[in-house]
C-alpha cells in the first residue's frame, strides 16, 4: 500500500516493512525503512529539512515524489518471494535515471535486508544498481592513495587516519549520504553498491541532486550544516612537534619565529602537558603561568593551542565522578576501560576509559573543566586528539554509549566531541570556534571542527596519499583540514633526502585550507610522558631547506586575503575552498580524471611535487578558461597538458582567466 497524507511524503508498507520518501532540503530526499514502523530517536546528521515545493502521488502500486529536480518512483512489484517496494530516482526534467536501488537476488533478498539480531537491531543492508562510467568521490579520509574510490570497499568505522564521513558525490549528478552512525561497510563493486550497517535498528539515507557539484554540495550543507567562518588569525602558519615538555622550551620556540621575525599564528601544547589524563589541566610542575604564558604568546601575535584528549585514566581527579554519575562510554562485557596508556606517576600501561560525548550531561561536565583551566586562562584554540575515540583493542561493537549501542552510534564520537566544545565556547558568547579534529563524521563541520590526516608516514608515497585524501574530506563537506607537514612517523631533520619531501611538503601545504607542521621526528624515544621526538621547527633542516620553507611562509601570509575570501564562501555556500578540478569544471572530462593537482578558491590551480628529484610535471589545464604560469607569466589555454617547471624552490601554480592573486612577491 502506497499512501500521501500531506501531499509532500510517501509511506509505502508491504508486509512487515514501512518505507518513508520524503523532501528534504532543496532538490533533497530522505528515506528511511523500518519494521512496523519508522522511528524518529534513531541518531543521524541530517539537520530539520529547509522548505522546498515538493509534492506526492500515488496510484494503485506506484508513487512518485517530485522536489525541483529530483524525482523519486517507488513501485510495488511482484516477485519470486511476494511483493517487494523498489525505488529509484530520476531528473525530473529528462527521466534520467541518476540512481536505482538493486535487489540482491530474483529469490531473496530485496534491494533491502533486515537480519534481525535482538530487540529490535539487526544487520541492515541498501543495494543499489552499479554503473560502468561512474565515479565516486568523497566519503571522507582514507590511506588507500585514490580520489575515484570506484571498486572500493571502505568500512564504516573510525580509526587513526581512517575518518568515515559517509557522504559520496557521483559523477552521475547525484550526492548521497549515508544517515547511519553505525559500524558496517560499503561496497563499491561493478555488480552492485551496496551499504551496510552491522547492527541497528533502521535503514536512512538522503540523496540530492541539481545543476552541477557546487549546487551538490550546497545542498549536502544545507542538509547537514555550514562550517562557521574561520578566524582570520586561524589562516596563518600553525607550529608543533611531538611535544614541547615545558613552558619554557615552547616560548623559546615562539621567541625564537620573533625573532627572527618568521609569522606564526598558532603553537601547540600537546599531549602529556596535563597532570594525569582526564584531568584537563596544565601540570603546574611544567607549565607554572598558563595565564601568563598565553598574554606572552598574545602580545608575539601568537595563539596557544592544547591537546585535549576524551580519555580519562583511573589516576585522574575526575574519574571517580565520571564513573559513578554514568558519564563515561561504557561496556556491554567486562570492565569499562577501551585503551592502554603509560600516564604520569604509572611506570606501566594502565587501561584508561573514555567519557561519553553522546551524553549531554558529559559534555557539559568536560566543558566545566576545559572551561576552568584553560578557557579562562586565555586557551581559545583546541586540539581535539584521540577522538576516534582511539579504543585498543578495537571493538566497537562491546560499547555502550547514552546514544545508543556502540554498534549503532560509534562513528557519531567525534561529531558529538565537537560539539562539546562547540556549544561550550557558544555559551561564553564566543562565536571563534576551531577545533583540530583527528575523526569526524557528517556533520561535523557545523561545529567548527577541523580535521588533519591523522598519524601518516614520513614518506613520498604518504604525500601522494595525502593529496587525495584531503580532495575527498573536502567533497564530503569538511571544509578545513590539513596534514602534518613532513609526516608524523620519523623523519631525519640532518637527511638530505627527507629534507627535500620537508620543503615539498610545505609547498603543497601552503596551499591547503590550513598550514600546520607536526612530527614525531627522529629520534624518537618510547612511548610515555618524557617522549619529546626530535627538533621540528622551520630552522630545524639545514640552512637550504630553511630558505626555501621561509619563502613558503611568505607566500601563505600574501594568500591570507584569498584564502578568507574563500573560507567565506565555504561558511555562506558550502564550497571547500580545496577541490578537485571537476568542481569548476564539471563539463570537462578529463577534469574528473586528474587526482594530483587541484584549485584552491576558483582562480588558483596548484600541482604539487609528490616525487623525489622532479624539476618538471605535466599539468593538467580545465577547458572553459586561460591560464597563467604564476611566475613565468606564460599563458596557455585550457582543454590540454603542459610541462611546467618544478625546480626546488617551487611548485606549479596557474591563476584563471588573469586572476590576480600574489603568489610571487611584488618588487
Amino acid at each position: 500500500m502506497i499512501t500521501s497524507e500531506d501531499g509532500r511524503s510517501l509511506e509505502v508498507t508491504v508486509r512487515h516493512e514501512v518505507l518513508r520518501v520524503e523532501p528534504w532540503g532543496e532538490g533533497s530526499l530522505r528515506v528511511r525503512a523500518g519494521r512496523h514502523r519508522i522511528l524518529d530517536d534513531v541518531p543521524g546528521a541530517l539537520l530539520p529539512a529547509k522548505p522546498s515545493a515538493a509534492t506526492a502521488s500515488a496510484e494503485g502500486r506506484t508513487g512518485r515524489v517530485v522536489n525541483g529536480p529530483l524525482t523519486a518512483i517507488v513501485e510495488i512489484a511482484d516477485t519470486d518471494t511476494g511483493l517487494d517496494a523498489q525505488l529509484k530516482f530520476v531528473r525530473t526534467g529528462t527521466g534520467e535515471e541518476l540512481l536505482s536501488e538493486q535487489r540482491a537476488h530474483f529469490w531473496w533478498p530485496g534491494a533491502r535486508l533486515f537480519m534481525p539480531s535482538r530487540n529490535g537491531y539487526g544487520r541492515l543492508e541498501q543495494r543499489f544498481t552499479a554503473y560502468d562510467d561512474e565515479r565516486i568521490y568523497g566519503l571522507g579520509q582514507h590511506t588507500h592513495g585514490r580520489l575515484d574510490q570506484k571498486g572500493l570497499v571502505l568500512d564504516l568505522v573510525q580509526r587513526n587516519a581512517e575518518v568515515s564521513v559517509p557522504f559520496l558525490l557521483s559523477s552521475r549528478g547525484y550526492g548521497f549520504l549515508w544517515n547511519n552512525p553505525a559500524v558496517g561497510r560499503v561496497e563499491l563493486a561493478a555488480n552492485g553498491t551496496r551499504w551496510v550497517a552491522d547492527d541497528a535498528r533502521q535503514l536512512d539515507y538522503w540523496i540530492t541532486t541539481g545543476d552541477g557539484p557546487r549546487a551538490i554540495l550546497g545542498h549536502y550543507a544545507d542538509a547537514t550544516g555550514y562550517a562557521p567562518m574561520l578566524p582570520e588569525w586561524a589562516a596563518g602558519f600553525w607550529q608543533s612537534k611531538l611535544r614541547y615538555r615545558t613552558q619554557d622550551e615552547l616560548l623559546a620556540v615562539a621567541r625564537e619565529y620573533h625573532a627572527r621575525g618568521l609569522p606564526l599564528s598558532v603553537i601547540v601544547a600537546d599531549f602529556f602537558h596535563w597532570t594525569h589524563l582526564g584531568d584537563w589541566r596544565f601540570d603546574p610542575a611544567e607549565w607554572p603561568d598558563p595565564a601568563g604564558m598565553v598574554r606572552e604568546l598574545s602580545a608575539l601575535g601568537t595563539r596557544l593551542m592544547v591537546s585535549v584528549w576524551p580519555s580519562v585514566s583511573p589516576l585522574s581527579a575526575n574519574y571517580r565522578e565520571l564513573h559513578e554519575k554514568g558519564l563515561l562510554v561504557a561496556a556491554e562485557n567486562g570492565v569499562p576501560a577501551h585503551a592502554p596508556w603509560k600516564d604520569k606517576g604509572f611506570g606501566v600501561e594502565m587501561p584508561v576509559a573514555f567519557y561519553d560525548a553522546t551524553n549531554p550531561a558529559a559534555r557539559e561536565f568536560v566543558w566545566s573543566k576545559v572551561k576552568e583551566n584553560y578557557y579562562d586562562l586565555g586557551v581559545r584554540a583546541w586540539w581535539l586528539d584521540g577522538d576516534e575515540p582511539e579504543i585498543q583493542p578495537g571493538h566497537p561493537h562491546n560499547l555502550g554509549f547514552h546514544a545508543g549501542p556502540g554498534a549503532e552510534v560509534f562513528n557519531l564520537y567525534p561529531q558529538a566531541n565537537a560539539q562539546a566544545f562547540h556549544d561550550g565556547i557558544r555559551a561564553e558568547g564566543d562565536d571563534e570556534v576551531v577545533l583540530l579534529s583527528r575523526s569526524a563524521w557528517a556533520g561535523s563541520q557545523r561545529f567548527g571542527a577541523a580535521l588533519w590526516s591523522g598519524d601518516v608516514g614520513a614518506t613520498w608515497e604518504s604525500l601522494r596519499a595525502q593529496v587525495r585524501a584531503g580532495l575527498n574530506v573536502a567533497l564530503a563537506g569538511i571544509p578545513w583540514w590539513t596534514t602534518d607537514i613532513g609526516g608524523f612517523h620519523g623523519g631525519d631533520p640532518a637527511s638530505d633526502a627527507y629534507r627535500e619531501l620537508m620543503v615539498r611538503w610545505f609547498q603543497y601545504g601552503v596551499f591547503c585550507p590550513l598550514f600546520r607542521l607536526h612530527g614525531f621526528r627522529d629520534p624518537r624515544p618510547p612511548f610515555g610522558p618524557a617522549m619529546t621526538g626530535g627538533p621540528n621547527e622551520v630552522w630545524s633542516y639545514g640552512d637550504a631547506a630553511y630558505s626555501s620553507i621561509v619563502e613558503s611562509l611568505k607566500l601563505r601570509e600574501r594568500l591570507r586575503p584569498y584564502l578568507m575570501e574563500q573560507m567565506r564562501v565555504a561558511h555562506e555556500q558550502g564550497i571547500p575552498p580545496m577541490r578537485p578540478l571537476f568542481v569548476d569544471f564539471p563539463a570537462d572530462a578529463a577534469s574528473w580524471d586528474v587526482s594530483d593537482q587541484f584549485l584552491l578558491g576558483p582562480d588558483v590551480l596548484v600541482a604539487p611535487v609528490l616525487s623525489p628529484g622532479v624539476v618538471s610535471r605535466r599539468v593538467y589545464l580545465p577547458a572553459g578558461a586561460s591560464w597563467t604560469d604564476a611566475v613565468t607569466g606564460s599563458r596557455h589555454d585550457g582543454g590540454g597538458w603542459v610541462e611546467a617547471a618544478a625546480p626546488a624552490e617551487r611548485i606549479p601554480v596557474f591563476l584563471r582567466d588573469g586572476a590576480e592573486v600574489p603568489i610571487t612577491a611584488r618588487e
